[in-house]
């Protein structure tokens, strides 16, 4: 198997496990199925944020452009990309957030904790968490796309179709860098509760440098991409934001529950998700 070959098996498996875009079939078949290359496709996780970061800011894009120029507009824009994304997604990270915030808050016993995490109903504490999650996106996402200005590296354009701009790679880079954050816990932290049960159990061992390399590299292609259209200087505020939210959950997840479960990477995603917006908007 040639290395491009393995490449794109990898993130395709990526693509089927964690979105709800078919890869059925034939090219399913082509793919195949193996906790070794399962284990591999986790540095990809960020490439499938290219595809969902995407997705999110065509839908807000279009309602931004087909919306009346009002204050509100923004924020419809923001509710309905929000939407999409949870829709090819299937909500995979928002369950991890629900389960995690109903384990940690149900009990401070760790055996305790994780027992409630793997129960499929959702808590008064996984409600609020989802709750509190998606009106923090959707507000920060409207304050983002109510920036005036011009892109930057557009020049000194006095006009310039920049609209909804900002905010769409604001999405676009807060999806990659937020699933490329959490491949450190996977690195760093060993995986905590019954593996034998676990929805994670390909993840169990560590990730491997050359996938982490992989998913970086995903990574900082991105962001190389988003300074067409963010201030570097905002992008480092915004990912710095992210990176603090992810050292907050890692000490948090190490201490309640001695490493990590499929959920807490989940619920990493969407808090550093949201703190990269947070730290986009303080920034400007």
């Amino acid at each position: 198997m040639t290395s491009i070959t393995r490449f794109v098996r990898e993130f395709l498996l990526a693509v089927q496990f964690f979105t709800r875009i078919p890869v059925t079939g034939r090219l399913a078949a082509w793919v195949g199925y193996s906790p070794e290359l399962l284990r591999a496709s986790a540095g990809h996780f960020p490439g499938v944020g290219i595809l969902v970061g995407l997705f999110g800011a065509a839908v807000y894009a279009l309602f931004h452009a087909v919306l009346p120029d009002t204050t509100f507009a923004p924020l419809v824009a923001a509710a309905f990309s929000t939407a999409a994304t949870v829709l090819l997604t299937g909500g995979f990270h928002e369950d991890g957030l629900a389960d995690v915030a109903d384990g940690l808050g149900g009990s401070h016993d760790k055996t305790r904790a994780l027992e409630i995490m793997k129960d499929s109903r959702v808590g008064a504490f996984g409600a609020m968490a989802l709750v509190l999650a998606v009106l923090c996106k959707v507000s920060l996402l409207a304050i983002l796309g109510s920036v005036e200005g011009v892109p930057a590296g557009w020049g000194d354009w006095e006009e310039a179709p920049f609209g909804s701009w900002y905010a769409c790679a604001a999405l676009l880079t807060g999806h990659i860098v937020s699933r490329s954050l959490p491949l450190l816990l996977i690195y760093l932290l060993p995986h905590a509760g019954d593996t034998a049960t676990s929805k994670s159990k390909p993840l169990a061992d560590q990730i491997s440098s050359g996938s982490l390399l992989v998913g970086f590299t995903w990574c900082l292609a991105a962001l190389a991409l988003a300074t067409f259209v963010l201030d570097v200087m905002n992008l480092i505020v915004a990912c710095s934001f992210a990176v603090l939210a992810l050292l907050w959950m890692g000490r948090l997840f190490k201490r309640r529950l001695e490493g990590f479960t499929g959920d807490c990477l989940g619920a990493t995603q969407q808090v550093c998700e949201i703190a990269f917006y947070l730290g986009l908007a303080a920034s400007l």
